[in-house]
């Protein structure tokens, strides 16, 4: 992939997303498959902000049955199998225990099985999720002994699913928008917006930060995907305070050493949400904190009060051989949801819910705004925005096809099989890097491997997982990776467990600078940002 804003064509788009989180990653690529010419920039990195800060999990939502948003459950439940199915080495079962399986509870896992009634609808067979179920005690302490006995008892265990790295599944779809012709571009930041006439929008004045210039991009439509954002780039067109705001609510997770083996485990905080223990990785991921922000979501921090609140919830849920103290937390972040529910006291209740937005209705032509909804349901959402697209250009943009079509380098039919087979093709390697490639990479590992033959230096495993150097210089070349955070916690998981090590954080740079052409004073400053990120508030 190419930065197209380098080298800029003279031409009209279709549309011109701003935004390159998973929403507009998915807007991107149901536009650009339908025919539409597409352009996308992003004021960061590609996912770097709410897409990146999520629970990794792909799910359907039980909670939302007690708000009785039985549309949006199943809907999420649909897309769930979906993404199952159109991103195999991404999404993967999650078994799900839920302790004091009292009458209501149980009365809601049926009625999720219900919603649920085409999960076996699986292109992989070992996607398949089975029906709630009940487990006995012994089962639960036998599988999970971490756990406090008395936050077991009358456990049931349902099934959603798990996204071992939504960095890179949000990747995925830039990639497949960029296969159907779409053009892209991360650190340029719409600056304002064009007009023909006073209320016709004709495109956006964009700010190549990479290369410190200003480009105007002409359009049919700007869909505005900002997300925690959007409500700011609103501002830009009146220069003046937006009618309409969005609601922020501010999720933060921490990484700890393996506390739970196979199964998430949640329990109901004493303030009404929720906190849950996941396996992820070889460790325990442990959120998420949904308090309502206030104030400019570029000043959005990881608070050391976020960690301790995080480390009290988790400490009720494990007994106390197991209990975890700050020197534990290995990696923290977070972000913001945008919501477009205003109707409840707290964030916590409020709908995930989407609403696509035509700004004709106020007067001003070309501009569509997308708020709200969650990361399991974005390919839909950008379905819905094409019907919202169709009538404006006021042309048949055919049937979707995102729903039935792998994305990009996910062509993989029987998962955990042909990790066997490229397992026992790759002997030269290490297992662990193989599968680790195999899943992250999909069809396409095969690529950072050649580039590990042709130098050895870039093949020594950098973690546990067998991540290795040469992914970091495939992410430069082929995944527009311009900085170092980039490589570290967007392109591979190298820095998402918390510090690498000085030799691993050094190699990664060493690499990056050779092929980025830094000088000693911009690799220091890299190096500086990044031991940032993985110190933790106090």
């Amino acid at each position: 992939m190419k930065r197209f804003i380098e080298t800029l064509p003279e031409k009209t788009f279709d549309l011109i997303v701003v935004g390159g989180g998973i929403t507009g990653a998915a807007v991107a690529y149901d536009a650009a498959s339908r025919g539409l010419s597409v352009a996308l920039v992003e004021k960061g990195d590609f996912g770097a902000a709410t897409s990146a800060a999520t629970s990794k999990m792909i799910h359907g939502g039980l909670r939302y049955l007690a708000n009785r948003e039985f549309r949006l459950v199943r809907e999420s439940l649909r897309e769930r199998r979906i993404l199952e199915n159109i991103a195999p080495n991404f999404v993967y079962p999650l078994p799900a225990l839920i302790s004091n399986g009292n009458r209501d509870i149980r009365i809601g896992m049926f009625i999720y099985d219900l919603f649920s009634f085409d999960k076996g609808w699986t292109w992989d067979e070992s996607k398949k999720l089975p029906c709630h179920q009940s487990l006995s005690f012994s089962r639960v302490m036998a599988l999970e002994p971490a756990i406090r006995k008395e936050a077991v008892r009358d456990s049931v265990v349902y099934y959603d699913c798990l996204s071992i790295s939504p960095e890179r599944l949000t990747l995925a779809f830039i990639r497949s928008a960029v296969r159907y012709g779409a053009v892209i571009a991360n650190y340029a930041k719409a600056e304002r917006f064009l007009f023909s006439g006073r209320k016709k929008i004709s495109g956006v004045s964009v700010m190549d930060l990479a290369e410190d210039r200003p480009v105007d991009l002409t359009g049919r439509l700007v869909i505005n995907c900002c997300g925690p954002w959007a409500d700011i780039l609103l501002e830009k067109v009146k220069n003046e305070k937006a009618d309409k705001r969005v609601r922020r609510s501010e999720g933060i997770h921490i990484i700890t050493r393996k506390l739970v083996n196979h199964y998430m485990v949640s329990h109901i905080t004493s303030g009404g949400g929720h906190v849950f223990l996941i396996p992820w990785r070889n460790h325990t991921l442990i959120g998420t904190t949904d308090r309502e922000y206030i104030g400019d979501p570029d000043d959005f921090r990881v608070s050391g009060e976020a960690i301790s609140t995080l480390i009290g919830h988790a400490n009720r849920l494990l007994n106390e051989e197991n209990a975890i103290r700050r020197e534990d937390v290995l990696f923290a972040y977070g972000g913001l949801r945008p919501l477009v529910e205003d109707r409840t006291t707290d964030v916590y209740h409020s709908s995930r819910k989407y609403e696509i937005y035509d700004h004709a209705a106020d007067g001003l032509e070309g501009l569509i705004t997308v708020e709200g909804g969650k990361y399991t349901t974005s390919r839909n959402l950008a379905e819905h925005v094409m019907k919202t697209v169709e009538k404006k250009l006021n042309r048949p943009l055919g049937k979707c096809r995102t729903d039935c079509s792998y994305l990009a380098g996910c062509e993989i039919r029987d998962m955990e099989k042909w990790i066997q087979q490229i397992v026992l093709e790759n002997k030269d390697f290490e297992p662990e890097t193989v599968a680790s490639l195999g899943r992250n990479y999909g069809t396409e590992y095969g690529r950072i491997l050649d580039m590990a033959r042709k130098d050895m230096r870039l093949a020594k495993p950098l973690n546990a997982d067998g991540e290795i150097p040469a992914q970091a210089l495939f992410a430069i070349r082929n995944e527009m990776a311009l900085t170092l955070g980039d490589i570290l916690f967007r392109r591979t998981g190298i820095g998402t467990l918390g510090h690498p090590g000085k030799e691993a954080l050094h190699t990664i740079a060493d690499t990056a600078a050779s092929y980025l052409k830094w000088d000693s004073a911009r690799k220091g400053r890299e190096i500086e940002t990044v031991e940032e990120r993985f110190t933790l508030p106090v």
